[in-house]
């Protein structure tokens, strides 16, 4: 399947271990997570901005996500930029329209410079959920990039939908959603949650594309967790 995109792109050794390998053309720009960068050609420039002003800087900070973000702009001539996320895992793009993007925290990796991003608060839903208070809003036209930890699968949404909130990666914002616990509030609920390991999920209804991730990274810290290293006394 063709991609839509203005900018020259690869996405390699996905799904493990997936890197963005950006081809800009000659002054062409692009904003990336800041401490993302992992190589480029030296007529490729960068600047540190903080991104959306002051107060939507702040606003991705607590979100998770860096206040900064780097600017890459190739001078004069075509470069190319590779952009390597922290957790090892997949990327997945999006090319941005009249839909706006909902992205978990963390999950940015790049875009075009007329992409806007801005957090927005999940109130309780977020708090119930375990997860991050915030989730980042991509708006506007262009290009975005997005990552997780393990594989990205994509699901066509046209009727409820059921996702375990630690496996979501991003979904379209014609999806509403509500978190709730599996098997309802109750004390039923609550045992088939402690004794099936599953807990609280999110319900999405409506129309629409959402990602999710084939691994999530809390069960990877708890089996990690018996072999960390012990200070004795």
């Amino acid at each position: 399947m063709t991609t839509i995109s203005d900018i020259d792109y690869d996405i390699e050794h996905s799904p493990a271990y997936a890197s963005l390998v950006l081809n800009l053309r000659a002054n062409q720009t692009v904003l990336v997570e800041a401490g993302a960068m992992a190589a480029m050609d030296a007529c490729i420039e960068m600047k540190s901005k903080v991104k959306g002003g002051l107060g939507k800087g702040l606003g991705r900070l607590v979100s998770g996500e860096s206040l900064f973000i780097s600017e890459f702009t190739a001078k004069e001539r075509p470069g190319k930029l590779y952009v390597s996320p922290g957790v090892p895992g997949d990327i997945q793009h999006y090319y941005l329209t009249n839909k706006g993007l909902m992205i978990q925290s963390s999950g940015f990796v790049a875009c075009s410079s007329t992409v806007q991003l801005d957090t927005k608060f999940q109130g309780f839903k977020g708090f119930f959920s375990g997860e991050s208070l915030f989730l980042l809003k991509a708006t506007g036209t262009g290009n975005i990039w997005f990552s997780s930890y393990g594989a990205i699968v994509e699901i066509p949404v046209s009727r409820d939908y059921v996702v375990d909130t630690s496996y979501i990666v991003a979904f379209e914002d014609t999806l509403n959603y509500k978190v709730e616990m599996l098997g309802g509030l109750s004390f039923k609920g609550l045992k088939t949650g402690i004794l099936g390991g599953e807990g609280l999920v999110c319900r999405f209804s409506g129309s629409g594309r959402l990602w999710v991730q084939s691994r999530e990274i809390y069960g990877l810290l708890n089996f990690l967790n018996p072999f960390r290293p012990v200070k004795s006394n």
